[in-house]
């Protein structure tokens, strides 16, 4: 047999895929697109999909847990795939509860942000509307044992299936869902144990709790307020975060990030399941490597995380500042705007008294809730608040405030921190700001946030480098120069085209976060909370870090069993088949 000369690398990497999965017993799916051959991930339909008795004893390995993926709102709809599913009190609870966070973190697959399932089947009044399964999970396994987890990844690894690892689908960017896909839920490793003096490998001695991969930030504030004496951990901002899981592989910033660093920074010893089946022990003498990648090296990339063990602080003293400067001080949008810039110029001071301020800006509305100062009283953050207040009157520009005192972190994070909402429909990008960027153009950035349009940004001034933590680890070295972190997006109609989805997200990455880009030369971007479309994202997101990371993607995970887009590796992938299939270009 002959072969052309452009066919001869084609054919090299096919038997190169071939040889690796072979060895693995992985079957291989050939598919071409658009004049591009590709080897891609099995789905239903495909030979290589796996048959039902094979499913079947999927199911008995995960007693029983395993389930067909029928979205939540076709109880809305007459019927999903063939079969009826309308029922009127059901309707009415997923109607009453879509933009409930922990509702939806508690269902099997559902995702607080829809533009990632392509929201093809949405509660509605309208029973006749139609309800496929969009980009969600073919199957899930609602796991309840590790042995559930390993068996999942087993299946999905020899069946050359796509993976997803689903913990509370509090998910920006899509890595929580995935078209055809069987997902692992996890979110029922609820378990913590405190440890009140850490013996482990490190040298740390300080205390520390071990958690479950299913813990949430708000549920792991509470149990450590409960602990004598009181401690605390550095969790995110909304409580329904899922803390063992993307958000600590991410880096995981926090209302007392700026204290003591990044939740990543925090990490002691992580219990995983690798991509091969192994039960794994990642820490500072077992498999450093893989410890070292764990630690802000991105979710659902290196595996599945089923327990992680973190450093607690002693609970302490805090204070809060509410701002608000909206329609009922001013109706003018430059006022605001002014008001926003005077705020944001002064990043660097809030930082540099260890704090973390959150906070909303859109035209007309600039809403700060809360200024959080640990260590502080009424008079010590009214002091350090002081300057944004001149600044305020100097200019005309008229507010509110209220300032506040509490016993502990934990009595300021129940009172001021407000619950956020799911079901929206939006693609989201953002930036991260260093301290010289704040010092040097802050006039420039206030300006690029002031030309974001009607979505504006959500911001959280956080620097991870206040606390100067002495730690080695895979988030991206720009984050010890931080001094604000701004989330991005656009919103989107559940029904455009494939072709104005694309023209959204150009607009959200040229238009939106690129005069915030020009503005901070020495500024990054955030994995957890990014854009997809991100310009040279490997650099962008990790730094001089990212060819260790890639490095140690390929000898912890060769197959691609983990997939979670723009992490390390993934530029081999590509997903085609307009947003269907999962595949390597060959």
């Amino acid at each position: 047999m002959r072969f052309s000369f452009q066919l001869y690398p084609v054919i090299l990497v096919l038997l190169h895929l071939r040889a690796l999965a072979s060895a693995q017993n992985v079957p291989v799916n050939h598919f071409t697109w658009n004049g591009s051959e590709y080897s891609c991930k099995c789905y239903q339909g495909d030979t290589c999909w796996p048959s039902p008795h094979e499913w079947k004893s999927l199911n008995a390995s995960v007693d029983g847990n395993l389930q067909l993926v029928v979205p939540d709102a076709a109880v809305c709809h007459d019927s999903f795939e063939g079969k009826p599913t309308y029922n009127a009190s059901a309707c009415e609870e997923v109607q009453a509860n879509v933009a409930n966070q922990q509702w939806q973190s508690d269902r099997a697959v559902a995702n607080h942000w829809l533009f990632w399932t392509n929201a093809t089947c949405l509660p509605t009044t309208n029973r006749n509307d139609p309800c496929t399964l969009g980009y969600l999970p073919r199957s899930v396994i609602l796991a309840k044992k590790k042995s559930h987890i390993r068996a999942g990844i087993n299946f999905a690894r020899q069946s050359n299936i796509r993976l997803v690892i689903r913990n509370t689908g509090h998910d920006f960017m899509g890595r929580s869902t995935g078209y055809g896909s069987l997902a692992i839920n996890t979110h029922s490793f609820k378990d913590a144990h405190f440890i009140k003096k850490y013996t482990g490998p490190g040298g740390y001695t300080g205390g520390a709790v071990t958690v479950g991969a299913g813990i949430q930030g708000g549920e792991l504030l509470r149990m450590s307020n409960q602990q004598n004496p009181k401690v605390t951990v550095v969790t995110g901002e909304c409580a329904t975060v899922g803390f063992a899981g993307g958000f600590i592989q991410g880096g995981g910033h926090g209302p007392l990030a700026t204290l003591h660093g990044m939740a990543a920074d925090q990490a002691l010893s992580f219990e995983v399941i690798a991509a091969d089946g192994s039960y794994v022990t990642a820490n500072a003498d077992s498999n450093a490597d893989l410890f070292w990648a764990l630690k802000g090296g991105g979710p659902s990339t290196f595996a599945a995380i089923v327990s992680a063990t973190v450093k607690t602080f002693a609970e302490t003293p805090a204070a809060g500042v509410i701002v608000n400067i909206n329609s009922t001080h001013t109706t003018d949008n430059e006022v605001v705007w002014k008001g926003f810039a005077a705020f944001h110029n002064l990043a660097n001071r809030w930082v540099d008294n260890g704090m973390f301020v959150y906070y909303e800006y859109t035209p007309g509305r600039l809403h700060i809730q809360p200024f959080v100062g640990p260590n502080m009283d009424k008079a010590k953050i009214t002091e350090v608040v002081q300057p944004l207040f001149d600044q305020l009157n100097k200019e005309a520009i008229p507010f509110s405030f209220a300032v506040k005192e509490f016993p502990t972190f934990f009595d300021l994070y129940v009172d001021l921190f407000e619950s956020e909402t799911a079901g929206v429909i939006s693609i989201v990008g953002g930036r991260l700001f260093t301290k010289q960027d704040i010092e040097q153009s802050g006039d420039q950035i206030a300006l690029g946030v002031k030309r974001t349009g009607d979505a504006g940004v959500v911001g959280h001034i956080v620097g991870p480098g206040y606390g100067a933590p002495k730690v080695d680890n895979a988030i991206h070295p720009t984050w010890r120069n931080a001094s604000s972190f701004s989330i991005t997006s656009v919103f989107v109609d559940p029904n455009i085209t494939l072709t104005q989805k694309s023209e959204a997200q150009k607009n959200l990455t040229n238009n939106i976060d690129g005069p915030l880009r020009a503005a901070s030369p020495h500024g990054a971007a955030y994995v957890n909370e990014g854009d997809l479309e991100e310009p040279n994202w490997q650099t962008t997101f990790w730094g001089s870090n990212y060819p260790r990371l890639r490095s140690l993607k390929k000898k912890w995970d060769p197959l691609g069993v983990f997939y979670a887009r723009t992490t390390p590796g993934t530029e081999e992938w590509e997903v085609i088949d307009f947003g269907r299939k999962l595949c390597k270009k060959i």
